[in-house]
């Protein structure tokens, strides 16, 4: 059996890499999503901005947990003097 080698808790994001990839990708999906938004609201179509705002959330709160992880990743860092 391999052993895991990744620390307990950090999940597939555990890498500094992995989390700038992930704020990177988030960050790219909001914008392309506040453009679909623009879009729609000059066509003055409700259903299709309600649809692009609805997409939008689950991006925004996936952005947010990422900037959470990297907060959470600085504090336990030890300062040095």
């Amino acid at each position: 059996m391999a052993k895991n080698r990744s620390a307990p808790g950090k999940g597939t994001r555990g890498g500094k890499v992995g989390l700038m990839l992930s704020l990177g990708s988030s960050a790219l999906a909001v914008i392309r999503a506040s453009k679909q938004i623009r879009r729609t609201r000059g066509t003055h179509d409700k259903l299709n901005t309600a649809d692009a705002v609805a997409g939008m959330l689950p991006l925004i709160t996936s952005a947010a947990l990422v900037l959470r992880q990297l907060r959470g990743r600085k504090r336990d860092t030890p300062e040095t003097a």
